[in-house]
């Protein structure tokens, strides 16, 4: 670990996270679409880490990616992991460390246990759940994206009233985002996002 490298991924690194590390941990409904990742790196609204475990110039084996927007100090943590080969080695932890330490708030969304989800699929959601609650996260509200249920997560910076927190998460999406419900009531139902309605066409 002590040769690890933490750093911003560039053009050629980005396209072999979007190709290959992205869907080995994520479903396709959790994905953005690449022009959207593009549009918001151009933004400077979006920034892709990658994890080099033994050699900086090889391709990444682990990524974290922040959404930002100018004007608000709360930054969303959109997707974390690591390549199989890596998983369970505390990389995953190491990484939040890294990101924690940047001073910046952070958000998180953790899936969260439905009822119409299987045991096995709970158990695993619950499981991510307490492992960003050992690395520093505290459970803040619940929230929609992509269809789902998400338990919203806060960690580093400042503290800020929850009011604007819930503001600020919700503003980070794009307005066309109308999936996205920031807090989310026990009883109302995710939407699908938009790229998914299109598909369903």
């Amino acid at each position: 670990m002590d040769k690890a490298v933490f750093r911003l991924m560039d053009e050629k690194e980005r396209d072999y996270w979007y190709a290959y590390l992205l869907p080995e941990g994520f479903a396709p409904n959790e994905i953005k679409p690449r022009d959207d990742v593009e549009r918001l790196l151009k933004e400077d609204r979006y920034e892709i880490w990658g994890l080099f475990p033994d050699d900086p110039q090889s391709l990444p084996a682990g990524f974290a990616c922040l959404w930002k927007r100018p004007g608000i100090p709360l930054v969303l943590l959109d997707y974390l992991g690591v390549t199989g080969a890596l998983r369970n080695g505390g990389w995953g932890a190491r990484m939040l460390g890294w990101l924690k330490e940047q001073g910046r708030p952070l958000v998180l969304e953790s899936e969260m246990p439905v009822a119409d989800a299987s045991e096995e699929e709970n158990t695993i959601r619950r499981r991510r759940i307490a492992f960003y609650e050992r690395n520093g996260f505290v459970p803040a509200y619940e929230m929609a994206t992509c269809g789902m249920r998400w338990q919203a997560m806060l960690a580093g910076g400042e503290p800020y009233d929850p009011a604007y927190i819930m503001r600020w998460h919700k503003e980070l999406y794009d307005e066309k985002r109308t999936d996205v419900k920031v807090p989310l009531g026990p009883n109302e139902v995710p939407e699908l996002p938009y790229w998914m309605k299109l598909s369903d066409e």
